[in-house]
């Protein structure tokens, strides 16, 4: 596998999800993969768990690391072919990629979506252009419309945590005082049609994701319905996509709270709004898994960079 930009890169989900949790048994089993291999971490955008998680994931292997915030410590980039750079940008993607490369074996990106041109965050600019320029293996850590190293440690979690042979699934929308991108939530549903599985989405009337992502899965805009007999609850909030990033809708009475929680598990990627996308109670409660989910940050950044790193070595 050269490149892991979406969930589409993955051959086997639940061939993933064992080694994945093989190496989290034994973190450091292959430590002399990625010796003498170094991973550049540019981070457009702010992060927590994908930057240290990511970081770990690349030391567990024997990897070298470098991390850059490029979106305060970078050139503002251009990536559109013929153009005269006399405005904002000050350097090309042509050449910055072809930089960056000459100083790691691997790259990851970390760019969300703008939420003001829908075309444009669609053909995912900076992660298309680094894969098309940069001429080594290119790791989505979050981009306009994907999370798909999130998705992978969701995948993990559901594994340890699920008894059933095919337990209820649903995802939730959440409010949120900010427009959020749609990233996690996409990645998080062709994660599911993956799993054998009941799953739902529910949301609020005007807040449906890209159909051709969703496609023939279950919407129900009654979240009370949706919940019912539920074991696992995944809640997210996301902007519109229809009128393409906007906040139309902040129905306090979409938060998750332990009477709607029932007896599933909680799930959320973080960072998260307490008493806004979900209550303390269902947070500090027994049935949350986000610390969990975070964890398995780790072990799903490791099975990627795995499978790169046997691909250089090809």
């Amino acid at each position: 596998m050269q490149h892991y930009l979406s969930l589409q890169d993955i051959d086997s989900l639940s061939q993933w999800v064992e080694e994945a949790k093989s190496l989290k048994a034994a973190p450091l089993q292959h430590k002399s993969l990625g010796a003498g291999k170094t991973i550049c971490l540019l981070f457009f955008n702010n992060s927590l768990r994908t930057r240290l998680s990511t970081q770990k994931a690349a030391m567990n292997l024997g990897m070298e690391v470098i991390v850059m915030n490029f979106g305060s410590e970078g050139w503002a980039l251009e990536y559109g072919d013929g153009t005269i750079m006399d405005q904002g940008t000050s350097e090309h993607i042509k050449e910055a990629a072809k930089v960056v490369a000459q100083y790691c074996d691997v790259v990851g990106i970390r760019a969300f979506a703008s939420l003001t041109n829908k075309e444009q965050d669609e053909a995912e600019v900076v992660l298309n252009n680094f894969k098309k320029y940069a001429g080594i293996p290119v790791i989505n850590m979050e981009s306009s419309v994907g999370h798909p190293l999130q998705a992978l440690a969701d995948a993990i979690t559901l594994s340890e945590n699920n008894s059933k042979k095919k337990p209820k699934v649903v995802l939730s929308w959440a409010p949120h005082p900010k427009a959020l991108p749609h990233a996690v939530a996409n990645s998080f549903v062709e994660m599911m049609h993956l799993q054998d599985a009941d799953f739902v989405i529910t949301h609020p009337k005007g807040y449906d994701l890209n159909p051709e992502i969703t496609k023939n899965t279950k919407i129900e805009y009654d979240q009370d319905k949706a919940l019912e007999d539920a074991d696992f609850v995944y809640v997210k909030n996301w902007s519109n996509y229809q009128d393409y990033g906007k906040v139309l809708n902040q129905d306090k009475n979409w938060t998750m709270t332990a009477k709607k929680l029932g007896k599933a598990k909680f799930m959320h990627c973080l960072p998260v709004r307490r008493n806004v996308v979900v209550t303390d109670e269902v947070l500090d409660g027994e049935q949350s898994l986000v610390i969990e989910q975070a964890k398995n940050r780790t072990y799903a950044a490791q099975i990627v960079l795995k499978k790169v790193l046997a691909s250089l070595e090809d």
